[in-house]
């Protein structure tokens, strides 16, 4: 019988299996944007990674000249340690090599009991900051993975130089220092971890040296990372930022003033936005006035340079300040014509 009541729920009735389907929709939108959206914060990323500032040329070699090869069964041991502790967490090849990087820095991969303050182990936690027991971070299996969580915490991890992620995490007073661990971290990765490229990058990226002249260029600078900064140094053991530059373009058959000044016009001008790799980059105290020069880096693709920057900081590769006052506006690609004047 009907009713005033079921009258006017009739029309609802009707609705109901529309209803049924936009929740659905709404539902299965969720869930799809939850599994398929891009790394927002910190945590894992299942995505691509490409390390720019490795390339071949530097994969194996360490600060002091060190290699796989020279390392210890107790190093290696300790490396295959954080290794397979990544693995248990199904973390990308970036996030262990960065570990490596780290652990070699901080105490040569050598699992000690001593250090600056209260610091101790591969990674030098600190009781006292939050890391653990001095038995668990002395443990290499707690201390790998104490560090992965907190570089899982960092946002971008991925996509940051191998230095500065783990600088972010251990917050050391030589924020640098990790650099000159990079290629041996990274030989580590293809010799324990099994990884057949241990940059990350695909052939044809920044990371895979270009050809020719460039090429030869970047990769004996990427060879000198963590080398010291000395005024004067032509290396082979120091560099200064135009000697760095001068070496690598005669490592590459190409014969180039000394002076960052004189690198200026060692080649055609380009706007700094159209630069390739092995091309240099200057800063001025007048941009305007090439004169006025006082440093000089090279371009290495994908918004980064390597330099020798000052006695504060060794060899290193750091992402271009686009924006910094100093920046000479035009770039110089070495060995080509120089503009007219």
């Amino acid at each position: 019988m009907s009713t005033p009541l079921t009258r006017a729920l009739r029309p609802l009735r009707l609705l109901l299996p529309f209803l049924a389907i936009g929740m659905a929709l709404v539902l299965f939108l969720t869930v799809g944007f939850l599994a398929f959206s891009p790394n927002l914060g910190g945590g894992r990323s299942n995505a691509a990674w490409c390390d720019t500032g490795i390339s071949t040329a530097t994969v194996g070699r360490g600060g002091g000249g060190a290699t796989f090869e020279t390392l210890s069964d107790e190093q290696r041991q300790n490396a295959a340690a954080i290794i397979s502790v990544a693995k248990d967490m199904q973390l990308p090849p970036k996030a262990w090599l960065i570990a490596l990087a780290t652990a070699m820095q901080e105490s040569t991969l050598r699992n000690i009991d001593y250090g600056d303050r209260d610091s101790l182990g591969l990674f030098q936690q600190r009781p006292s900051q939050g890391w653990g027991t001095p038995a668990q971070v002395t443990d290499p299996a707690y201390s790998s993975r104490i560090f992965y969580e907190r570089l899982m915490e960092v946002p971008g991890w991925d996509s940051m130089p191998v230095t500065k992620a783990a600088q972010t995490v251990q917050r050391s007073a030589f924020p640098d220092a990790y650099a000159k661990w990079e290629g041996l971290a990274a030989s580590l990765v293809e010799n324990i971890g099994d990884v057949a490229n241990p940059t990350g990058c695909a052939p044809g990226t920044t990371g895979a040296l270009p050809p020719g002249v460039a090429g030869a260029a970047i990769g004996f600078a990427l060879g000198e990372l963590g080398k010291p900064y000395v005024w004067g140094a032509t290396g082979p053991d120091s560099w200064d930022c135009s000697s760095l530059l001068q070496a690598s373009y005669r490592a590459a058959g190409v014969t180039i003033p000394r002076v960052s000044r004189d690198q200026y016009n060692s080649g055609g001008h380009l706007p700094v936005r159209d630069m390739q790799p092995g091309d240099f980059l200057f800063y001025a105290h007048d941009t305007s006035d090439p004169t006025t020069i006082y440093h000089v880096m090279m371009y290495l693709g994908d918004g980064r340079m390597v330099e020798a920057p000052n006695r504060n900081f060794p060899v290193r590769v750091q992402p271009v300040s686009w924006e910094f006052g100093d920046l000479v506006p035009l770039a110089t690609r070495p060995g080509t014509t120089p503009n007219p004047a």
